[in-house]
C-alpha cells in the first residue's frame, strides 16, 4: 500500500525529514502537488540560493542540480538518506514524487502532515517550489 501525502502548503525540508524516516522504516511513499511546497524564506534569498546551486560546478561533471519542483524534491529527500548505501538507496526507490495529482491517486485518501505545514511560518516570507523551478528555467 502506499502512502500519499499532498505537498501542498507543506514546507519543503519538514516535509522532506518526515518522508526520510519513513522511507527508512519500509514504507512506500507517493508526494503529489510537488509544486505547491513551500520554502521559507525572503523571495531574494531563496531565488539566489537555489540559482548557487544550479550553477555550481561544472557542466561536465557537475554537481548536477535539478530544475524541475518533483526532481528538487527528491533530490532534497536524497540529502536525508543515506543514499550511497544499500538501506538509505532502498529507501529512496520507495519514495516517488508527481507534479499535480496523477489519476491513480485522485480515489485515494491523501495526508498532510501538521508539523510540515506552512501555517507554522511566522510571517508570510516564502516561497513555492513552482516559482524557484520557473526562475531556474524549467519547463513543467
Amino acid at each position: 500500500m502506499v502512502s500519499v501525502i499532498n505537498g501542498e502548503g507543506l514546507i519543503l525540508g519538514r516535509m522532506a525529514s518526515l518522508v526520510a524516516k519513513r522511507a527508512l522504516n519500509g514504507e512506500r511513499i507517493a508526494i503529489v502537488n510537488a509544486e505547491k511546497a513551500v520554502i521559507s524564506g525572503t523571495r531574494a534569498r531563496v531565488l539566489a540560493q537555489y540559482r548557487t546551486k544550479r550553477m555550481r560546478g561544472s557542466t561536465e561533471g557537475g554537481p548536477f542540480y535539478p530544475r524541475r519542483p518533483d526532481h528538487i524534491v527528491k533530490r532534497t529527500i536524497r540529502g536525508m538518506l543515506p543514499y550511497k548505501r544499500e538501506r538509505g538507496a532502498g529507501a529512496l526507490k520507495r519514495v516517488r514524487v508527481y507534479v499535480g495529482v496523477p489519476v491513480e491517486f485522485i480515489a485515494l485518501e491523501m495526508e498532510s502532515p501538521e508539523e510540515a505545514h506552512s501555517s507554522r511560518l511566522n510571517s508570510a516570507r516564502y516561497v513555492t517550489l513552482d516559482a524557484v523551478s520557473s526562475n531556474l528555467g524549467a519547463k513543467f
